[in-house]
């Protein structure tokens, strides 16, 4: 298994595994060339993640996508343990916004992040339509923290 981080100009590359994890391209270009974008590989390419600077203290993981055919074999844990490790004393906290959908909540909480704010309708005001993740619908951000 090799964790690598992706150059600028190589990032548009992974806008297909990118997508697994928002459906919307023009929210994609909001925060991929600000942040920074790791990819797993395995025997190629399973998964992806890009992390941005929101403060002094504060990072937040924007986007992080594993191939459908291999969710559930620990890829995603295993991206989350290196960019953890990758920006422990750069920043004193990583937050994440996701969806209400339970299965995604217990992921990050197994992964040590914890619930901290939500924002109302958030889905609904910022996306052009309705969002769904196995058939309910995306209203709120949930966002979680974990201290690094």
């Amino acid at each position: 298994m090799k964790i690598t981080k992706i150059s600028d100009c190589e990032k548009i590359n992974f806008m297909e595994l990118l997508l697994l994890a928002d459906e919307d391209v023009k929210m994609i270009e909001k925060y991929l060339y600000r942040g920074e974008l790791f990819a797993l590989y395995d025997d190629g390419l399973k998964s992806v993640c890009v992390v941005s600077r929101e403060s002094d203290d504060v990072c937040e993981l924007k986007n992080i996508a594993t191939y459908d055919k291999w969710n559930g074999k620990g890829y995603g844990s295993k991206l989350l343990e290196h960019i953890f490790s990758h920006y422990r004393g750069k920043y004193a906290a990583m937050l994440v916004g996701t969806g209400d959908i339970p299965w995604i909540l217990q992921f990050y909480q197994k992964n040590g992040f914890k619930i901290s704010h939500r924002i109302p309708n958030f889905f609904t005001d910022n996306y052009e339509h309705p969002m769904f993740d196995n058939d309910i619908q995306l209203v709120d951000m949930v966002y979680l923290c974990k201290c690094l």
